[in-house]
């Protein structure tokens, strides 16, 4: 037996547990995430022979692998939404994105700062890796697929939804942050960068991500839907592949003009989705980015556990491991809440949004790409370590509460339906 003979048993293995887990898991408090997190560790404590992932040496595999599988599953995620775009209808997104972000930025630098004694730029860029939610590991807490009920799009849902495709590219200014700070410690510090980077980083290209993400979605919509030939009216033939040259057309035309292709993604798939809102075909480009995301996610996790075996965790302090436990469990709950002061909301509504903030691959390829760029003061192997001992807390943390917590909901809202009803 080969070492590739092991690979395609895995391989294979996966491909088959992400389609049949789903079902298996679901309306239990499990999840599939935690499924291969579990697989992959437990593949790399037999003597099989499987080399593990190391982020900082394979570092760009790692940062396209995860990149692919986000802008993927902001696709779906995007294409999931059914509430039209209105600045009063999405008003809890903005209040996420502009209040919950923003201070988890600040509060995670503040304390890596503080408690790890690392230097500002690395303790900025673990904040700006921390402070996205994930759309790739949140599929218990997500809107259900196009055209579904409205129990798939309540007000919890969409929230959380909506944010983490929001607040994935919205990371970007924070990091670039980071990164801007880094040099100018190297050549002596100085706060000229911050007029470029509010310039540049912070509004220009975010503009052009939305920009991009806005005309790329309006020219497929018409082209699915409207066009007059029918060759090129691609809703007629029903394939779900489309999908991926969407997301890929998209992101890499935003990329090109220098701006946040994964803003841009969300924004193109929001755009398809209105351009004809009712029409089955979303259900099908769905369903794709979905089985794609669900694949990618399979082997980034499998890799992750194999990576928590093989080291991930030794350079982890113990107040770097108290930290990441802050980020979910103090530091989400709280920005999360503030941020849904004064919603409609009730407060056990309010109290699930706040905690589940998820993190996940979002997070793994902020830090892999920063890396890149920067050394951050050789802090390299400690990031890693507090940011994926912060993943697996989140994947399982959130993976065994999803589904009781949304299920209690459920619950209280058909009661309370059935109470007005009577």
């Amino acid at each position: 037996m080969t070492l590739s003979d092991v690979v395609y048993v895995c391989l294979g293995l996966g491909a088959l547990g992400a389609a049949v887990l789903p079902r298996v898991v679901s309306r239990r408090p499990l999840s599939l995430p935690m499924v291969f997190l579990a697989a992959g560790v437990l593949i790399e404590l037999l003597p099989v022979g499987v080399p593990a992932v190391d982020p900082v040496r394979d570092r760009l595999w790692v940062e396209h692998t995860t990149e692919v599988c986000v802008i993927v599953s902001l696709m779906g995620a995007g294409l999931a939404i059914d509430r039209p775009f209105a600045w009063r209808r999405w008003s809890t997104t903005w209040r996420l994105l502009g209040i919950t972000m923003p201070l988890t930025v600040a509060v995670v630098a503040l304390l890596a700062w503080g408690l790890l004694d690392w230097p500002p730029a690395a303790a900025l860029l673990l904040g700006a890796v921390l402070a996205p939610t994930d759309p790739v590991l949140a599929g218990e807490v997500r809107v259900g697929e196009p055209l579904g009920t409205e129990r798939d799009e309540d007000e919890v849902r969409f929230a959380l939804t909506s944010e983490a495709g929001l607040n994935d590219g919205l990371a970007f200014p924070f990091v670039y942050a980071a990164l801007a700070l880094a040099a100018a410690a190297g050549t002596g510090w100085s706060a000229d960068w911050i007029g470029s980077w509010a310039l540049t980083d912070l509004l220009g290209r975010c503009a052009v991500g939305l920009a991009v993400g806005g005309g790329v979605g309006w020219l497929l919509g018409w082209m699915f839907f409207r066009v007059r030939a029918s060759a090129l009216r691609l809703s007629e033939h029903m394939e779900g592949f489309v999908a991926l040259g969407a997301t890929f057309v998209s992101y890499g035309i935003a990329e090109v003009l220098h701006g946040y292709g994964f803003l841009a993604v969300f924004v193109t798939a929001c755009v398809i989705r209105a351009a004809e809102r009712s029409h089955g075909y979303h259900k099908v480009l769905h369903e794709f980015t979905e089985q794609i995301e669900r694949l990618l996610t399979a082997v980034l996790l499998f890799l992750l556990g194999g990576y928590l075996v093989a080291g991930a965790l030794s350079a982890l302090t113990l107040t770097g491991a108290v930290l990441g436990v802050l980020v979910l469990l103090v530091v989400r709950p709280l920005t999360g809440w503030l941020a849904q002061a004064r919603t409609t909301m009730g407060k056990k509504e309010r109290a699930v949004v706040a905690l589940f903030g998820i993190r996940g691959i979002g997070s793994l390829f902020y830090l892999s790409y920063a890396l890149g760029q920067d050394s951050f003061a050789g802090l390299e192997r400690e990031l890693w370590a507090v940011v994926a001992l912060t993943v697996v807390i989140s994947v399982v943390l959130h993976g065994v509460m999803a589904t009781p917590a949304i299920g209690y909901l459920d619950r209280r809202r058909d009661e309370a339906e059935l109470g007005g009803g009577s």
